[in-house]
């Protein structure tokens, strides 16, 4: 039976280290401390999508149909994998735009009627 290489520890979360490695055919083992990629650290969840990713060529049409999820979903799985990667993930003009209007509508600086138009993009 072959097992996945996990990359967080089951009790504590914290990252693990490869400390042994062994050549299948002539049996040579090498023990250290090695770092793993930055892949090994991603859930299982993470690297299927990758996977399907990647495989659709980063198209996001054909990753919905493969996943049966929604485009928000797609980004949203998308942004949860670069920051997993360790990079800061910008929100888009779009997310921010739609951030302020909200914001305004909270403080009384517009209407809701103003806020739906704008957010409708009217």
């Amino acid at each position: 039976m072959k097992h996945n290489v996990i990359g967080m520890c089951p009790v504590c979360d914290a990252k693990l280290k490869v400390v042994r490695l062994q050549c299948d055919r002539c049996k040579t083992g090498i023990d250290g401390n090695f770092e793993m990629d930055k892949f090994s650290y991603l859930t299982s969840e993470q690297k299927e999508f990758i996977e399907i990713f990647v495989k659709n060529r980063g198209n996001i049409k054909e990753i919905e149909k493969d996943l049966g999820i929604s485009y928000p979903t797609v980004r949203r799985n998308l942004d949860q994998v670069i920051e997993a990667l360790g990079y800061n993930v910008k929100p888009s003009e779009e997310e921010v735009n739609k951030k302020e209007i909200l914001e305004k509508l909270s403080l009384g600086e517009l209407t809701s009627e103003e806020a739906l138009k704008r957010l409708k993009g009217e």
